[in-house]
C-alpha cells in the first residue's frame, strides 16, 4: 500500500554570509584569471601591480573563508551556500597561498 505522507516543499532560505562566501570567491578567481591574462601578456615580466592584484585576492579569499564559516552560525534552512562558498575560498586561499611560496 503506498505511503499516506505528504511532503511540503518550501524555499530553502540561504544565509546571507554563504551568498557573500561566494560572492568573494568569484571575485578571487575571477582576479586570478585576470592576473594570469595579463602576466602572459607582459611576458612573465609583469610588476609590482600584478603582485598588489594578487595580494588583494589572497585577502579576498581569507576574508570569504571567514565569512563562509561565520554563516553557518546564522538561522538558514539550508547551509548549502555556506559549504560551497567556504570550500571555494579555502581552495582559493590555497592557491594564492601555494602560488605566492613559489614565487619565493
Amino acid at each position: 500500500m503506498a505511503s499516506k505522507k505528504r511532503y511540503k516543499f518550501t524555499e530553502a532560505e540561504y544565509s546571507r554570509g554563504g551568498r557573500l562566501s561566494i560572492l568573494f570567491a568569484a571575485a578571487s578567481l575571477a582576479l586570478l584569471l585576470a592576473d594570469v591574462i595579463l602576466s602572459f601578456a607582459d611576458g612573465g615580466k609583469a610588476g609590482a601591480y600584478i603582485g598588489a592584484v594578487a595580494a588583494a585576492a589572497m585577502l579576498l579569499a581569507v576574508y570569504g573563508f571567514w565569512v563562509g564559516m561565520r554563516s553557518f552560525r546564522e538561522d538558514c534552512t539550508s547551509p548549502v551556500l555556506s559549504v560551497i562558498g567556504s570550500l571555494m575560498c579555502g581552495v582559493s586561499a590555497l592557491l594564492w597561498l601555494s602560488l605566492y611560496l613559489t614565487g619565493l
